[in-house]
């Protein structure tokens, strides 16, 4: 089997669902021009690997024909439409959500037709008719608000109709949707959300919304709305050119959202028909569902619409070989979950992250009425940040920079760059500064102890750097009892997913951990932003921009002979990888193999796709399956394995991140001696063989 026909591969096996919103080239009442330009995009969709394809409102017949709905020359022949589409589906894979009028017991009504394969699956008769503004449906169509456990006759089959039906893919658990149509979602109670409730993880909306100006705003507010709302995938598509006429215009907005995110949005006002294409992750959506508690009771509370829903279930068509070159995701992967790539939303999300951590930081203050706060200074991003937090907390407050108490203690690996960035920060910032030589302290200890290190032999353990990290800790403790202060620790919300810390009279420990809450990955960020909105004086962003770019490195090591620094990242893997492991795993609960597989789509080049703005070109790494395995593996062995006996005992400190926190009294509680077995196996049977080594 060649690797990339490996289950690892198969889109589908991660839960992944390749959806399509499409605006066919149509005319009004030119019913055999509207059925090829439906045909057209359901090839297109074919072609680029759909299994879901959502139309516009109306779109066999058209929407803007006002009074022609009537006529029985049309609806014939947009029975006749239908039935040449439904020939034609025969030969796709995705299963079509279409818009057209039909007939029952002397009502029309304004249906979406879902078809899979040859089939007519079921009819779904919009519910909410609008008769305001432009719109006068009522004049014409028949709600469906009471159309349960139907039935309708179209070219003489009879397929379930009514507002019960959801539809399922067979062998694919978590593709599920359900349908609702344009004005119905402007509704104080959608029946989407019914839907939702029932176990569509996607909503489809069949839209012949016309363009007005703020009216694509409005659309996004309540597509986004309903998929954070009912958890879940919307997928929008609005009628576009072709059906302008009279007094209206169309603009073919097609959106597509996944628990409030937008993924991928249509060209508007295109002329000719238009397909947009992404990936929505179902299995995501479960998960997320698994976790809201509310979502539960609100089913429940409504009378459990599982049970009265009609569940249609439809033959699954994968990709055929004819389509080898479809790509195997569509869908934006951001490298960095923690940090936004927009440059707004980016400034916003850096504003709120620390004003979070000013914020709490002031409350603790006032409650103990500290005379001091106590940092250790390194001049590495973590120390500097907490810095940056607490003199903003005194300058709210009213309290002098010297309230900060920094002492920088260098050790056995300590560089001069550090430790002169170390000052620098502490007289840039006007705190109160010392310096602790703890290497004569250190030297005695590991004498008492025996340690080959006092009788000259270069043996640096892990007995050799905690001895530094914990006297250093020993000593703020005891510096802040004699001045009257409690410990800020710099340690972040990354360290603690790895466990890299010293447990107890290390690094582990402070007073308040004001970075607890904050990834590695966007500590960097906040540091620039602090500079770039001039936060301080700019003798201290000078100095911030020098630590910016700073090695990430412990310094509890001496350099070697080539004068290279202890390095993090080559001892647990880049944090950029474990903060993306970390999102995936700790927030949602995806299995290591998916994981592998979505971070191998975001990191394999980095040519592709989109970086958080201004990030730097020589910045920008790219990672083989086999190196992402190999760290992922690791991280697991940590984050499960490993460390929560030191995450079990943690100092209070602010949630930060959207993410949560990894706090036993919050986000995360899990048991101190659990074994990562489980994760580490899912992973390695879920790779192609040789991916990693045994």
């Amino acid at each position: 089997m060649a690797d990339q026909d490996h289950p690892f591969h198969d889109r589908h096996a991660h839960g992944l669902i390749r959806v399509a919103t499409a605006t066919p080239y149509v005319r009004p009442v030119d019913i055999a021009a509207n059925v090829a330009g439906i045909i057209d995009e359901a090839r297109k969709g074919h072609e680029r690997g759909a299994d879901l394809i959502v139309y516009p409102e109306l779109c066999v017949s058209s929407y803007a024909i006002d009074d022609l709905h009537l006529q029985n020359a049309v609806l014939d022949r947009t029975e006749r439409g239908i039935d040449e589409i439904l020939a034609a589906s025969a030969d796709f894979d995705p299963v079509l959500v279409i818009g057209a009028p039909l007939r029952r017991n002397a009502k029309i009504y304004n249906c979406a037709l879902v078809i899979a394969h040859g089939e007519l699956l079921g009819v779904v008769p919009k519910s909410y008719l609008p008769n305001y503004r432009e719109f006068y449906e009522k004049r014409h169509f028949a709600h469906g608000r009471n159309c349960q456990d139907l039935w309708i006759g179209v070219n003489g089959a009879e397929v379930p109709f009514g507002t019960d039906l959801i539809f399922a893919a067979e062998g694919l658990p978590n593709f599920t949707f359900g349908v609702e149509i344009c004005e119905d979602f402007w509704a104080p109670n959608p029946p989407g959300t019914l839907a939702a409730l029932a176990g569509a993880t996607i909503l489809c909306n069949l839209s012949a919304s016309p363009i007005t100006i703020g009216r694509a705003d409005d659309r996004h507010l309540h597509c986004r709305a309903s998929s954070a709302r009912s958890i879940c995938a919307y997928v929008y598509s609005a009628s576009g050119h072709g059906e302008s006429t009279t007094d209206l215009a169309w603009d073919g907005q097609g959106v597509v959202y996944e628990l409030g995110e937008l993924m991928r949005e249509s060209v508007r006002f295109d002329l000719h028909g238009e397909l947009c294409v992404v990936d929505v992750d179902t299995d995501r959506i479960a998960a997320e569902r698994m976790r809201n508690q509310t979502f539960g009771d609100a089913a429940e509370a409504h009378g459990r619409p599982e049970d009265s829903y009609r569940r249609i279930v439809f033959e699954h068509h994968p990709a055929t070989e004819a389509k080898r070159d479809v790509p195997d995701l569509i869908r934006p992967i951001r490298r960095f979950p923690f940090v936004p790539n927009n440059a707004q939303t980016l400034d916003e999300d850096c504003y709120e992250a620390f004003n979070i951590q000013v914020d709490a930081l002031m409350r603790r203050i006032q409650a103990t009425q500290a005379k001091s706060l106590v940092i250790g200074i390194s001049g590495g991003l973590d120390s500097t940040h907490a810095l940056i937090v607490a003199s903003k907390a005194c300058d709210r407050l009213g309290l002098p920079r010297s309230t900060i108490r920094g002492y920088t203690m260098p050790g056995f690996g300590t560089s001069e760059g550090t430790r002169s960035n170390a000052w620098k920060l502490m007289e840039a910032f006007e705190i109160t500064a010392e310096e602790i030589d703890i290497k004569p302290a250190a030297r005695l200890m590991l004498e008492d102890m025996g340690h080959p290190f006092a009788n000259g032999d270069p043996v640096y353990d892990l007995t050799f750097e905690n001895v530094q990290a914990g006297l250093r800790t020993d000593y703020l403790f005891r510096l802040a009892g004699h001045h009257g202060g409690f410990v800020i620790g710099t340690g972040d919300l990354s360290e603690l997913a790895l466990g890299w810390c010293t447990y107890g009279v290390g690094d582990h420990m402070s007073h308040y951990g004001v970075n607890a809450g904050v990834p590695k990955t966007l500590i960097r960020y906040l540091i620039r932003w602090t500079i770039r909105t001039e936060q301080f004086l700019p003798v201290c962003s000078e100095v911030l921009d020098e630590v910016y770019h700073t090695v990430i490195s412990p310094e509890l090591v001496p350099a070697g002979e080539d004068g290279e620094m202890q390095s993090t990242e080559e001892l647990i893997g880049p944090y950029e990888l474990n903060d993306f492991f970390l999102h995936h795993i700790a927030r949602y609960g995806q299995r290591p193999g998916k994981v592998a597989y979505l971070a191998w789509h975001a990191w394999r080049d980095a040519s592709a796709g989109e970086w958080p703005v201004d990030f730097p070109e020589e910045g920008r790494n790219e990672y083989d399956l086999a190196t992402i395995a190999k760290w992922l593996e690791g991280f697991l062995k940590r984050f499960f394995g490993f460390s929560q006996f030191k995450r079990s005992a943690l100092p209070n400190g602010p949630k930060v991140s959207s993410m949560g926190a990894l706090s036993p009294r919050g986000d995360w509680r899990a048991p101190s001696d659990a074994v990562a077995d489980v994760w580490v196996e899912e992973l390695r049977a879920s790779l192609p063989p040789g991916t990693l080594e045994d």
